[in-house]
């Protein structure tokens, strides 16, 4: 199995780019976002890859990061989700980004993706909220507002009180969810400890 591309961009087109390493070309499947972000014509790339293989061909799927591709394995795991709603979501948001509207439970955020109804984003919401790549950053988590949302840059308290409910066995994006919506109920100076005692309330909702 193919885990990483180093190459250079030969050529891409709508959903795909072609990957030269070492003289033989690559055809990586990607989301829009990914794409956007690559290089121009010659320009050196190293992608992530995941590697389908079905009866009737070995698919490349290409992203930015490893933590991206663990993101799509999660969101492979949801009910009624194939590879293009999953590129479709990441296409949209970024992993932080996701992370985020799962530990907020914004729907509206997952289901501006491409492929996406209410049903499949309430499943998403609902299905990966104890979940999270191993090694997804938590400052991502937490770090600015999403899709009008209101949540505060990540404090100091901020992080300690989800570092204090992971440590009570939240899960780190469930704790992250529960911290930024008690910071968006308290008042702007809130400490830790107010802070966990919100975001008890919030995960005993």
């Amino acid at each position: 199995m193919i885990g990483k591309l180093k190459g250079i961009v030969d050529s891409s087109g709508e959903d795909w780019v072609v990957i030269d390493v070492g003289g033989v070309g690559y055809h990586v499947t990607c989301s829009r976002r990914t794409l956007q972000n690559l290089p121009a014509y010659g320009g050196a790339v190293t992608l992530s890859i995941e590697t389908k293989v079905s009866d009737e061909a070995i698919r490349l799927i290409g992203f930015e990061s490893d933590n991206e591709r663990d993101w799509f394995r999660l969101l492979l795991g949801v009910q009624g989700v194939g590879t293009r709603v999953a590129l479709g979501v990441l296409g949209t948001l970024a992993p932080a980004d996701l992370a985020r509207a799962i530990a907020l439970d914004d729907r509206k955020a997952i289901s501006a993706a491409p492929g996406v109804g209410a049903k499949v984003a309430a499943r998403i919401a609902a299905e990966l909220k104890d979940k999270a790549p191993e090694g997804a950053s938590l400052a991502a988590m937490l770090d600015g507002p999403i899709n009008g949302a209101g949540v505060p840059a990540a404090s100091a308290p901020m992080r300690d009180a989800v570092s204090a409910l992971v440590n009570l066995g939240y899960p780190q994006v469930q704790a992250a969810g529960a911290v930024a919506s008690a910071a968006r109920a308290l008042d702007e100076g809130a400490t830790a400890e107010q802070l966990i005692r919100q975001g008890l309330k919030e995960l005993a909702r």
